[in-house]
């Protein structure tokens, strides 16, 4: 299994970002929010991910770079779970949407939950 997260899977383009707040759909799994849309990039890629703290939330950069970093951490932990049951690409933000400061053994577990609950949302919309 290949547990990296490398610089073609990071979302950057405005343009895709812009385009997930408007027309993307989301699923939600306290404290964790993923909105998504599928689409193709062009590069072969089947995920494109963004990681989002909320500054209203945490006023200090250094916490808000910490729950990045624990969301990327658990993203790359567990997209196989993605990748292994998708038939098309998708853009994803992932957001962290709380004050309460969970563990990261907590966050891992509801990014498993978020991503089985992404899952079955999907397949209900084929």
């Amino acid at each position: 299994m290949n547990f990296t997260y490398p610089k073609n899977e990071k979302l950057k383009s405005k343009i895709t970002i812009g385009l997930l707040f408007t027309e993307g759909k989301s699923v939600s799994k306290y404290p964790l929010r993923l909105v998504y849309k599928s689409g193709t990039f062009g590069e072969g890629e089947k995920i494109k991910m963004g990681v989002s703290v909320s500054k209203k939330n945490f006023k200090k950069a250094v916490d808000r770079n910490y729950f990045k970093r624990v969301l990327r951490e658990t993203y790359r932990l567990n997209k196989h779970l993605l990748i292994d049951n998708l038939d098309q690409p998708y853009s994803f933000m992932f957001f962290y949407q709380t004050k309460d400061r969970l563990t990261y053994h907590e966050i891992n577990t509801k990014t498993v939950q978020l991503f089985e609950k992404f899952l079955l949302q999907i397949k209900k919309e084929d």
